[in-house]
């Protein structure tokens, strides 16, 4: 069940917004607004590039069930907290609102292609993404804030994501690098947050209907770039959290008649899903009703609008930005690398390396020319060259599971050792000295350096916490 608010003052709507919203749902608009007195649903999503679920789910101290529209999502109850939990810290799981799940499911993301989420901060989505391309393939997460995009590329790391290369442009300067160049694309549009009243008191009182126009406008030329960069015959997911329906059924008419090529696809329903409204815009495209609508009064989390269309005709190859492909460094010039891999890992990663001053980064297998595009994580961050010795990163250890480190340290999510660890303490740990990939229950959380029977702490200053 949902939360209820206690000792809380009655939630003001605006006005306008309650005016309007009482035109869309006639007779359910007084339990839609009751749903609006309950707390949010929270769920987490399961990363299966790190956990299997059967296993994962036995090891959990505290229930859940299932999220009916998310393979890997389930809801916990509010007496639980998993973001204090070291599983966490792991990247076991990504906890995110149960509805902000449907449009990463309706992409269908397959291993090998090219995908871009292009609105893709704080990173819930991209990182759904990249479960389901299971490491193959090329995927790009844009965010065009700054301070976002760092969020986003952190939460790329902490799930151990090889194959993403983090963005910070607008979509437009995408759109001149990656003309018909991604299978599918993913636009989490910004929107007026509607949605997330319930959740957002700051969305309450930054509405406005301006706002909503302001972006409606902008969703169009989002989408406008999105159409550029889709190759023919692939697949573009559009979303909102928001009920406005000039920036949900009015932003995908508007988008098809601009761009006749774009056809709307069923997004299948699950119960309490309602389908697009044709009626609630002006001039509704074909099929509009093929689109979905998430209602808090209706379904277990928060409001949200879901579009599925697929560009037609069939692709004849991918095109680059005029850079070719990232050709990188040769691997015989990493050799402090290739020296610790030896000495470290029994997996050899296979990719093109970049160096950045002293930082070495393994970028995917065809990854294009990032000359001139501003990158926050172009791949892999394997670590940094210091003098004629190489210091792995957190990323490489998150990105690794048991069997690929030659040492490990494998310790219970109860023991107080792993508590000492992430608060940047040494422990004690007999055995062969080296770094070892220290464990959170078999998954890899970060490193350390074992000599003369002591683990001496390599978890990056910043992460430490007490637990």
């Amino acid at each position: 069940m949902a939360l209820k608010l206690e000792n809380t003052e009655k939630i003001m709507l605006p006005p306008e917004f309650e005016y309007r919203m009482r035109k869309m749902l006639g007779a359910e608009y007084e339990i839609f607004e009751k749903s609006l007195w309950e707390g949010p649903y929270q769920a987490f999503r399961i990363n299966t590039l790190k956990a299997d679920p059967k296993i994962l789910l036995k090891q959990l101290p505290f229930p859940v069930r299932s999220v009916p529209w998310a393979q890997d999502g389930y809801y916990y109850g509010p007496d639980y907290q998993p973001g204090k939990h070291p599983y966490h810290d792991a990247g076991v799981y990504y906890i995110q609102e149960p509805s902000a799940m449907v449009p990463a499911e309706y992409l269908e993301a397959a291993p090998g292609e090219r995908i871009l989420d292009l609105c893709a901060a704080p990173g819930g989505k991209s990182t759904q993404i990249a479960a389901k391309m299971k490491g193959q393939g090329i995927l790009v997460c844009n965010e065009i804030h700054p301070a976002r995009a760092r969020i986003l590329s952190e939460n790329i790391e902490r799930m151990g994501i090889a194959n993403a290369v983090v963005t910070n442009e607008t979509p437009e300067r995408l759109a001149e690098f990656f003309v018909e160049y991604f299978d599918r694309i993913l636009v989490d549009a910004p929107c007026s947050g509607e949605g997330m009243f319930r959740k957002n008191e700051a969305a309450k009182a930054e509405w406005s209907l301006q706002n909503v126009e302001m972006c409606a406008e902008r969703q169009d030329a989002i989408l406008n770039c999105a159409a550029r960069m889709l190759r023919p015959g692939g697949r573009l997911v559009y979303s909102t959290c928001t009920f406005a329906p000039e920036e949900n059924e009015g932003s995908i008419s508007r988008f098809v008649k601009r761009f006749p090529e774009f056809s709307i696809i069923q997004a299948k329903r699950v119960s309490g899903m309602m389908p697009g409204q044709a009626d609630w815009t002006i001039e509704a495209a074909a099929h509009i009703e093929d689109t979905i609508r998430l209602f808090p009064h209706k379904v277990a989390g928060e409001g949200h609008f879901a579009a599925v269309l697929q560009k037609a005709g069939a692709s004849g190859g991918f095109n680059f930005a005029g850079g070719g492909e990232e050709t990188g460094i040769p691997e015989k010039d990493c050799k402090e690398w290739l020296i610790f891999r030896e000495e470290n890992l029994r997996v050899k990663q296979e990719g093109v390396y970049l160096a950045f001053g002293a930082q070495l980064y393994l970028a995917p297998c065809h990854m294009p020319s990032i000359r001139g595009l501003k990158v926050l994580r172009p791949g892999l961050h394997l670590g940094t060259n210091k003098k004629n010795r190489f210091e792995p990163s957190h990323a490489l250890a998150l990105s690794l599971h048991k069997e690929e480190a030659c040492r490990t340290v494998n310790l219970s999510a109860e023991d107080p050792n792993l508590g000492a660890y992430l608060g940047g303490q040494s422990i004690a740990s007999e055995g062969e000295k080296g770094y070892c990939l220290v464990l959170a229950d078999s998954y890899g959380i970060g490193w350390g350096k074992r000599s003369g029977g002591i683990l001496k702490n390599h978890y990056p200053k910043g992460l430490r916490k007490r637990y």
